[in-house]
Formats: structure tokens, sequence, C-alpha cells
């Protein structure tokens, strides 16, 4: 018999479907169901081998980047904390790496030192002991961990693999003792190569001096070279408990492939992922999602350390929005906890350092990358187990069938799950139905683009807190500094470079001052080698005067800065800002720098000789387009100037000068916002530009070099729009995130009205997300967006 291909069409949809043709040509309509999925099998098996788990959390420096977080108002400051540490509320960290300052720029700002001079030791300056006693406070089984960016120059006289540094750190160590904090890890110097024998040193000196219990991190570099190293020198490796990596999925990568290598694995040490991140703390949650699920996976990782713990830092300083929080307000007290709090949470809320990890129920869905992986951890009870699965990549539903075995819990299940793919809070760490096995089975559907975390345990929570609305830092400000104990730094005051402190004031003043304490060049972390400076206020201060109490205790020059916004992260002396510099020898100029470091004298003079050791009063007024500069009340010189028109205040001083500040006052003038002018953005320092001059509906938005062209020209109506030519408004083509600005004829519709806000954003009254410039670029030609609100510097804007 000949078979048709009506007829093969037929067979192959066997009777139902020839049932259900018959019926379709009666004119019946009729759906047919979809096939069935295949489940995917797990066995969650307690007999398995596995390493010991260490824990998941983030990393305290690398850059001042937890400066503000200590000025912030009760009960934000607490709420915070509780989002970082507390279990059963946030992110619920395990493991936390701390800066050891060293006067220095490690990224987003520079932390001070204990020992600013050889032998001069105070254990009670900076943030990071009240960081760790609080992490503490919340998570007594929280692992602590030290580790150097950079350090004073005294040592080894600009050498850190020296004996010095040795000394150093071990005073470091004395110093977190005398805070009732024990130390649990010690690293080196941070991803800048190796010394073995320093390393061997090291552990002599912590053995003999009474922190034998201390474990040595080595090398917190990029790479497993360390365990290369540990191959060819067993006593270099004898001194190491830890082999430390950073970016081992790759620099700020999607973390979908996480390898170690054969030395690492094989060497028989703990391996960690000691740095990894540097992702928004929205944006980067899929990736961190991955990452610390797949660093096991790949490379038999036991912890992971996402950097930043958090950004409290002013949105113009370099990663803004990194960590799982963002805290830039201490003034208002706002705050905002991202995506990355909750996928966190959803490995340290169901686990805790020493437990175990399954190899045999640890892996990738149906053996793809592309479906998501899982692991699975027992507890040390040998009864309770956590399975983590994430969905990131996974184009539709999985269904999975689990069988428990190996002595562990057959018992209750718990469920919890986060849409990471969503910007809903509702949608993040969310309790479902707990499942009951049957005979140790049971099958669970996950949805792509989730995690999710199921356990036997109990004791997990979403907190409830919830953040203030932003604010600005309203003028006038005033700081005389005696309200600080000697050794602190003054309220909201960041330093980026060298150390300011507050000191009791020299020269036959009374009371405190603050003073720039670093004596000479640091052993830097960053390429470029910036001079001391400090930052203080809101990058929407415009119009003001700046007046400070200056005393010079060596030669050389101190400076107040005006209008400071963004610095260039490898030179962090490149800071867009103006500057009154006066040196002791009566020389002044009022200065313009850049990100691009072009540093411009815009006026300059001389004047009798202030010297050394005698008090005087500078001041910089910064008026529209109008700079002066006044020196104990007498103004010296002035000038126009329109590169910047907005920013923070500061001090600073000469490489290793040592100088003294007081009475610190920031007065607002007039000159109010016009409503017709253009929008320039506080990150790029470039206008809000319609397309090549385009007055067609559809335009798109973008920042472009301010030029004073119509098209740069922006008028607020008293209806909440935002005008260009006249007849044009920009437009939000819908309330989505993501969805980029446009102009379009005026409607008078809610997407095309805008909030301009005291606190620098513009927020669409239909969608209420702010314009945003994607990615925080700053070229010509970036994309403008509606984005989720931020506080980054690529949010904030500032009106003529």
């Amino acid at each position: 018999m000949v078979t048709t291909r009506a007829d093969r069409s037929w067979q192959s949809r066997g009777w139902a479907g020839v049932a259900a043709l018959l019926l379709a040509l009666a004119g019946v309509l009729v759906v047919l169901p979809s096939p069935a999925r295949a489940a995917t099998a797990i066995t969650v098996n307690g007999s398995s081998g596995g390493r010991v788990f260490d824990g998941v959390g983030a990393i305290s420096g690398g850059g001042g980047n937890s400066r503000l977080l200590f000025d912030y108002p009760e009960p934000q400051r607490s709420d915070i904390l509780d989002y970082l540490f507390k279990p059963g509320y946030g992110a619920a960290m395990q493991i936390m790496k701390v800066e050891i300052g060293g006067d220095t720029n490690s990224t987003s700002g520079a932390e001070p030192s204990h020992e600013h001079t050889r032998g001069a030791v105070n254990c009670d300056r900076g943030y990071e002991w009240w960081m760790m006693a609080q992490a503490k406070a919340r998570n007594p089984n929280i692992k602590l961990v030290g580790l150097s960016w950079g350090a004073p120059g005294w040592i080894g006289n600009g050498n850190f693999w020296s004996s010095d540094s040795i000394d150093y750190l071990v005073a470091w160590l004395g110093c977190a003792a005398s805070h009732g904090l024990t130390i649990d890890y010690l690293g080196g110097w941070n991803e800048r190569g190796r010394d073995l024998n320093w390393y061997k040193n090291l552990r002599s000196a912590l053995n003999s001096r009474g922190y034998a219990n201390v474990k040595i991190v080595a090398s917190d570099d990029f790479g497993w070279g360390s365990a290369d190293d540990a191959l060819r020198d067993p006593a270099f490796g004898n001194a190491v408990s830890v082999f430390g990596s950073h970016y081992v999925c790759g620099y700020r990568s999607a973390q979908t492939d996480c390898p170690s290598s054969a030395n690492a694995v094989n060497s028989g040490k703990t391996l960690w992922a000691s740095e990894n991140g540097s992702d928004d703390y929205n944006a980067g949650a899929p990736a961190l999602a991955r990452g610390i699920n797949r660093d096991y996976i790949d490379g038999k990782m036991t912890a992971y350390l996402n950097w930043p713990v958090i950004a409290a830092i002013t949105p113009n300083v370099p990663w803004s929005t990194t960590g799982v929080a963002v805290a830039p307000q201490p003034w208002s007290g706002y705050y905002s906890i991202g995506k990355n709090t909750w996928v966190m949470g959803h490995t340290t809320q169901f686990t805790a350092p020493g437990w175990r990890y399954l190899d045999s129920s640890t892996g990738y869905l149906g053996g793809n990358r592309a479906n998501g992986s899982y692991v699975s951890l027992k507890s040390p009870n040998n009864s309770d187990y956590s399975t983590v699965i994430e969905t990131m990549d996974a184009g539709s539903a999985q269904d999975l069938t689990f069988s428990v075995t190996g002595g562990l819990s057959t018992g209750t299940v718990r469920v919890w799950s986060t849409n990471v793919r969503s910007s809903n809070p509702a949608e993040h760490f969310v309790r479902r139905a707990d499942i009951t096995p049957s005979n140790g089975s049971f099958s669970l559907t996950v949805q792509p683009g989730y995690v999710y975390s199921i356990t036997t345990t109990t004791g997990q929570g979403k907190g409830t807190a919830v953040s203030p609305a932003q604010g600005t830092l309203a003028l006038p400000y005033a700081d005389g500094f005696d309200s600080y104990a000697s050794g602190r730094q003054a309220k909201y005051l960041s330093d980026h470079q060298g150390s300011f402190e507050v000191v009791a004031c020299g020269a036959g003043r009374a009371g405190q001052c603050v003073r720039q304490m670093s004596e000479q060049a640091p052993i830097f972390w960053t390429s470029g080698h910036a001079e001391p400076f400090t930052l203080l206020g809101d990058v929407g201060w415009r119009n003001y005067t700046v007046s400070s109490d200056v005393m010079l205790e060596k030669s050389g020059y101190a400076q107040l800065v005006g209008r400071a916004t963004n610095y260039n992260h490898d030179n962090p002396h490149n800071l867009n800002a103006y500057y009154l510099r006066v040196a002791d020898n009566g020389q002044w100029s009022i200065r313009s720098n850049s990100t691009s470091g072009n540093q411009r004298t815009l006026a300059s003079g001389t004047t009798a000789a202030l010297g050394t050791g005698r008090w005087h009063k500078l001041a910089l007024t910064l008026n529209g387009s109008s700079l002066s500069a006044a020196i104990d009340g007498v103004t010296v010189g002035s000038v126009t100037d329109t590169t910047w028109i907005a920013g923070q205040i500061g001090y600073a001083t000469g490489q290793g000068v040592t100088a003294q500040f007081d009475n610190l006052t920031v007065t607002p003038l007039g000159g109010g916002t016009s409503p017709t002018g253009a929008i320039r953005g506080a990150g790029s320092n470039r206008c809000l530009d319609v397309n090549g001059q385009s007055q067609a509906d559809g335009a798109v938005v973008q920042i472009w070099d301010c030029n004073n062209g119509a098209n740069q020209t922006w008028t607020a109506t008293s209806s909440n729009q935002l005008t260009v030519y006249g007849n044009k408004c920009l437009d939000a083509p819908s309330a989505s995130t993501g969805a980029r600005i446009r102009i379009w004829s005026c409607t008078g519709g809610a997407n095309q009205q805008w909030r301009v806000n005291a606190d620098g954003t513009i927020t669409g009254v239909q969608s209420n997300l702010c314009l945003d410039v994607v990615g925080a670029a700053t070229a010509n030609g970036s994309a403008v967006a509606l984005w989720t609100c931020n506080g980054g510097s690529n949010q904030q804007w500032i009106r003529s």
C-alpha cells in the first residue's frame, strides 16, 4: 500500500488529531493541548560530597563607598544597616571585606589610615570600625576580612612589599581588637600582584604576635596565579589559607561562565571569588544571580564577595549606583534598596557558613547553561537543605521534579522567589505556597528570569522599612567643626585623596579644625597621582560663596573648591570644578579643571604673603558666569567663565601639604533659574539636545556639548511641559522603563508632563520614572530614556 502525504499527516496526528480535523471541517473551532513538557529531575542527596560554604557578602571600601552611611539620621541609618546585615530581613550578608585605609583614592574616595605617620597609631579614625561593629551586632556570625588598596607613603619608603607594611597590618589588627572585633581573614595588596616572601613573612609575624587564627588570602588579583606559585613554592602555599581571585567570570560580565583552574581546584585550598560585581544595584541582579551559583558549579569557589556593599556616596562620584543599595542623601534620609539585595538574600537567608555544597545535587537545568543553574547545600545537622535556582536566560517555564535522599528531611518545603526581570518590588523575595513532598518527592514549575530558594529551614523575611523622599541640602550651610571628637571626619565631608580629619586647631586658635593629614605622597592605588581633596554638599548647588579660614602648616598651597561634579576614576585629580588656589608666598589663582585634565588658569596674581602658621580667610564666589576671589575680605580678582554651573564645595591642598580649615560657610546668592534655557546633565556636563536640530515629531533627544542652540533651549510651562522650538514637547512614547525620549507636537497628555524636582531629577508625571542618560554615558549623542530613579548623576539635571 502506498501512503500519501495526507495519509501520513493523519497518521501523525493519531485518532485525536483525526477527530479534531473532522470537527474543524464541520466548522467547530478546536484548540489542541500543548505537548507535555519534559520535566528535569533533580536529586537532592545528603550523602553527596562537596566543599564547605564560606558565605556570600560584599566589600566596604575600595573607595569610600560607605562614607555617607555614617552620617544618616535615625531611623534610616539603622533601617539601611538592617537591609544589609540583619538575618531574615534583606541581603543578610555573611562575610564582609573592609578596606584598610591608606589616605589615598581607591575608586570612589579615600579612607583614612590608622597610622598617617610611622608609629602614630590612632584606632578611632574612619568609619570601617563602626561598620564592622554594626554588622556584627546584627549578625554575630559574619566573617570579617581586611585588605589594603593603598597605604601611607612612609611604608617601605613607597614599597608596599616591605616589613613596614607587615607591622602596619599587625597594628590594624590591634586596632580591631581594641574595638572588640575579631578579624578572620587578611589580604595583601589589592590587585597589585604579590611578593611570595612577603606572604611568608606575614604568616610568621601573625603567628608570633598573637594572630595565628587569622587566615591569609592571596592574592586578591585577577586569575589563579597564586595556586601556580604555591606548587613552585610550598612555603608560600603553607602560609596561605585561601586563594582569592577577582572577576572570575570576566570583569563586569554577565557571569555566565565562571571557571577557576585545575591547579586551584586540586590545591586543597579554599577558593574564593574575592571581588565581583561592580554593577548597578538593580541592573546587576541577573549577573549576580548567575555568578553566586556558577562560581561554585564551574570553579568550586565557596565565597562570593560583591563590590561594594553600598553606594553611600553622592551621585557625582564614580560608581554611584553600585552595590546592593544606594544612600546618596544623608540630609534627606533617602535611600533605595536594589534587586541585588534580594538576589543575594536568596542564598544568604537560606544557608550559613559551615553548610556544605552537595556536588551531585548541583549543576545546570537539563545540562544546559541557557536553562539556568541550581546549587544545593545541606546544614551541619545533616537534615536541613536549601536549593537555589536561577533561570536568568531561560526562554520558557520549566518543570522540575525533586527527589530527596541521603538522610535529608522529607518534610515541608518552603518556596521563595524573585522575578529579576520585574521592577515591581512586590515581585521581589516573595513567599510562595509551601510544598509537602510525597515519599521524598515533589515538583515545581520555574519561570524564566527568576531566582528561587526552596528550603526546609525557617526564619526568612523581607524588610518593611520605607525610605523618605529625596531632598536637597539647604543653603546656607555652615560648620565650625567644634562638635566632633578628634580623629573623626566632619559631617558630609567626603575625602577623595589624602585625609581630612578633625583635630585641635593650631596657631593659637581654640576649638576644633579640619586638617589635611597626609604628609607625603601615598602609595597610590589609582594610576593618576592626585593631590589631596575632599568634597561636601549637593551637586545641585549653583550660585554661592564658599568661604573658610585657612592656615598653612608648611610651604605650598591650599584651595577652596566650588561647583565640583565628576572626577576621573583612573585619575581623580581630574575633577570638574573651579578652584581658588592660594600659596604661602601670596600667589593666588582662580582655576578650572575637568575630567580630561584640562586645567586652566582663569585669573591670577600676587598678594601679601600668607606665610605659614597664620590664619587667613579665603572666599570663592560663583554667581552665574561671574567668578571672584577674596583673601582676608579683599577681592583680589574676578573673571567670567561658563564651564561649570553647579556642584559641590570642597577643600584641597598640594601633595604632602598639611593645612587646617575652620569656619566653613556656603552662602546662597541670587540668580535664580530662568524658566527658559539649557538643561545640563550633572554627570556629563552636556546639554539635553534634539538630535540634528530636527523639529519633526519623533526626533530623539540626546546629550550634546552645550552650544546655546534652539534645539537645546527648553521652557518649563505652567502645565508641567518642557517645550522646545515653541511648539514641541519633551515626550515619552510609553510609561515603560527604557522608553527613549523624543519630541512631539504638544498634546497636553500626561506622557508630556514632567516634574522638575528640587533634588535635580526630572520625573515623568505619567510614569514617575526619571529622565536618564542611558548607561550613565557621558559622550556626545548618548541616548536619554525613562529609568527607575536611583540617585545617579546621569539622572541629575541642572537648569540654566
